[in-house]
């Protein structure tokens, strides 16, 4: 990388940031910004992205978008590097990095899938408050302050307490009882695995943790697999740690694995209710491989070609 400039609304415009011990001063963001920019990463949400996007492919630049905006859009790639990494170079000047529990789940899909011909999945997830940005991460340390010293608890971020509480309530609610996260899930997955009749369901539960998402996910596949060769898979699939020891503390949990740039898979089980169901927990800092991570992964296989 020759050089990197930081874009940013004009209320941010003159402050600092710190890359490789250099400080460098935010620009403000306009649609002239992007001469001479190769790759614009953009993460100031989907109105900002349609908005600025175009004028950056049309600059010349390759975007890679952390929003919603251009996901399911049948002319953007959506890319996991560990899945479709082909998929990045079809692109028309945008390319779309997926949901945050999207790109986590399907990493662990993606060898199951290629081995047994994933039919149908079923997960529910254990999101962290950071999901929601800076502000609902301090909402929970406030919240857990003013219980200890008995004072009543403020709540502005979420649509309920978090402290010492979870809610299955992560975006808005949509006409078929699902919320607009459980459908990216679903929407998502099947793009990002070329998978269009892959039946899918999802429940997204918010939980009182600042950082990492964890997933309980379930899975039906064609062809029967053994508890030993559903391990050995993911033993053997780039990015994917295996813990998964039948003791105390033998499994991943979010606040181990919390600044890691792995995706972390254990409990793996034969379902005993289904001959051939598997069901497994994945564990990855949403942050890093389920955001800035993925779209530096992206970045990377272009340059790569």
């Amino acid at each position: 990388m020759k050089s990197l400039r930081l874009l940013a609304s004009s209320r941010s415009a003159g402050s600092k940031l710190k890359f490789r011990g250099e400080n460098l001063e935010v620009e403000e963001l306009t649609p002239k910004s992007f001469k001479g920019i190769d790759i614009a990463f953009f993460s100031a949400g989907g109105s900002r992205s349609k908005e600025f996007a175009p004028h950056a492919v049309d600059s010349g630049a390759v975007v890679i978008d952390n929003s919603s905006a251009f996901r399911m859009d049948e002319k953007v790639p959506l890319v996991v590097p560990e899945i479709n990494p082909k998929q990045a170079f079809e692109h028309q000047g945008l390319i779309a990095n997926p949901n945050c529990s999207t790109i986590q789940m399907v990493v662990a899909l993606n060898p199951i899938h290629r081995a047994a011909n994933i039919q149908r999945v079923v997960v529910s997830t254990y999101q962290a408050v950071s999901g929601a940005g800076a502000s609902a991460m301090e909402e929970l340390k406030q919240q857990l302050r003013a219980w200890a010293n008995d004072e009543p608890m403020k709540q502005e971020v979420f649509p309920t307490q978090i402290a010492f509480n979870l809610f299955p309530h992560i975006d808005v609610f949509q006409d078929n009882g699902y919320t607009k996260e459980e459908m990216k899930m679903v929407h998502e997955t099947r793009k990002i695995m070329n998978a269009p009749n892959m039946q899918i369901s999802a429940t997204c539960v918010r939980v009182p943790v600042l950082r990492a998402h964890s997933e309980a996910v379930w899975v039906e596949t064609e062809k029967p697999l053994s508890e030993s060769e559903a391990r050995e898979l993911f033993e053997k699939e780039p990015g994917i740690v295996v813990q998964d020891e039948r003791e105390s503390g033998g499994y991943p949990t979010p606040w181990h694995i919390t600044e890691t740039q792995e995706t972390y898979v254990g409990r793996i089980r034969k379902d005993i209710s289904h001959p051939n169901g598997l069901t497994f927990w994945v564990v990855a800092d949403q942050l890093y491989k389920g955001a800035a991570l993925n779209a530096i992964q992206i970045a990377e296989v272009l340059q790569q070609g």
